[in-house]
């Protein structure tokens, strides 16, 4: 490493993405769009969409105009869907840029049809379809209108209509089926207007997941893309393989005598003397404070327990009273060492919250380093 490099750093592992797109895909039997919003949920956007165009992925899609057009400037030519909602005034942008478009009502539609007729170009448009989640998109069962403008539009081409999954992260669940009911209602509007099917899309990595009737013409895995499971309620039915580590150095050692607290608050006491390591890394890179007292670090191949309150740029290991650590030596927070392994998903369920976040919440403070890939 650079003698002048952070020793936090994130570690990604292209092979391993490699490994699950193409797992995920070939258990869907239908192709993948790769999602990488939210800086490729913490892997870094434009790395990871240049290394899903090298590896053959046909499509990538994004939350909003801003990420495409930074796939766009790091050279990344595939097709890319934007699938938040947008604003008229971005429509222009969207279509210059060659960025497909999320519709999700006639008004957004008249809104892209215009900027389209303006530059002279056609749109690409994916209509989007409120199947339960109730966030943007038409209903089903009113989605007659919108279904029969698209299809006529002179300016706009229709290349997919697609759902999004409420309930798949838990294989048992029953809203899954109530879904795809209402999306097939849907999508039979276009044989009722005698108007060819567009591509459909439904499944999200729960779906690809767990129920294999919503893998339709494409399936849109996100978070198994990187080897995390959605939910503890998640089966890993394809083998994936986590794609980021989280790791740090030990910065400092000392020994505290019993009774004396550490960190802000003094919310922790050892009962007995131990030994305590300092490690740089904290709130201000995403590391989420509720881990305070209840996460756990790996050094030297020993699994120990961060104590006290994480502070905004390090917080302290308890190594226990017979522990041993040097300055330098690694620390693991996301990933392996040795024989033990720390997932992300164990993060999350000890921060009280979901591993999204624990991901998209490692900031650019944090370098990123690209193991593998092309």
């Amino acid at each position: 490493m650079d003698d002048t490099a952070r020793p936090t750093r994130i570690r990604v592992d292209l092979d391993a993405i490699t490994h699950n797109f193409r797992a995920l895909q070939a258990h869907a039997g239908v192709p993948a769009m790769a999602i990488i919003k939210a800086n490729a949920y913490g892997h870094g956007l434009a790395p990871v969409g240049r290394h899903l165009q090298a590896i053959g992925a046909g499509q990538l899609g994004v939350a909003f105009l801003e990420e495409g057009l930074a796939l766009r400037q790091a050279g990344v030519t595939l097709p890319i869907l934007v699938m938040g909602g947008i604003f008229g005034p971005q429509a222009a942008a969207l279509i210059a840029n060659d960025l497909e478009i999320t519709v999700s009502s006639l008004d957004k539609l008249r809104q892209v049809e215009a900027a389209a007729e303006s530059l002279g170009r056609q749109a690409t448009i994916h209509l989007k379809i409120d199947t339960g989640m109730e966030r943007i998109g038409v209903h089903g069962y009113s989605a007659g209108p919108l279904v029969e403008a698209a299809a006529r539009s002179r300016w706009c081409r229709l290349k997919g209509v697609y759902s999004h999954l409420a309930c798949a992260d838990d294989p048992d669940s029953a809203m899954t089926a109530r879904q795809l009911e209402r999306f097939a209602e849907a999508c039979g509007h276009f044989g009722r207007i005698g108007a060819p099917m567009p591509l459909r899309h439904l499944a999200n990595s729960g779906g690809v997941l767990h129920f294999p009737d919503t893998a339709l013409d494409l399936v849109r895995p996100g978070l198994a893309l990187y080897g995390v499971l959605p939910d503890p309620a998640s089966r890993d039915t394809v083998g994936l393989r986590p794609a980021l580590s989280l790791v740090s150095q030990v910065v400092y050692f000392k020994v505290v005598r019993a009774g004396n607290p550490v960190s802000y608050g003094a919310t922790w006491t050892p009962p007995a003397d131990t030994r305590v390591v300092t490690v740089p890394i904290g709130y201000g890179d995403g590391f989420p404070r509720a881990l305070s007292s209840r996460g756990q670090a790996l050094i030297r191949g020993q699994r120990h327990p961060i104590v006290g309150r994480i502070c905004m740029d390090q917080f302290m290991v308890d190594i226990g009273p017979d522990g041993t650590a040097y300055n330098e030596d690694e620390v693991v927070l996301i990933g392996r060492q040795g024989e033990q392994l720390i997932r992300c998903e164990d993060v999350a369920v000890a921060a009280g919250t979901i591993p999204y976040e624990i991901l998209v919440g490692l900031n650019s403070r944090i370098p990123r380093e690209y193991l593998g890939g092309a």
